[in-house]
């Protein structure tokens, strides 16, 4: 597999369009990506490897979760 490079294209989970879609890269960091720009909308953020962050009703539950588990 080669190296990313500045400019080259790659899947990533964006903040803005709430979906997995084309991203460029922006920065590198020890040869990872560090910042990407959205091929759909343009908004740059950290790359953070198509992770989907968790939704406010899922940490809702984790928190729900945790309080129980501390209570027994």
């Amino acid at each position: 597999m080669r190296e990313v490079r500045l400019g080259d294209i790659l899947d990533d989970y964006c903040v803005k369009c709430k979906r997995i879609t084309n991203h460029a890269v922006v920065s590198l960091m020890n040869e990872k990506p560090a910042k990407v720009r959205c091929c759909s909308c343009y908004k740059e953020h950290d790359f953070s490897d198509c992770v989907v962050p968790p939704t406010k009703r899922e940490l809702k539950l984790m928190q729900q979760a945790a309080a129980e588990k501390a209570s027994k």
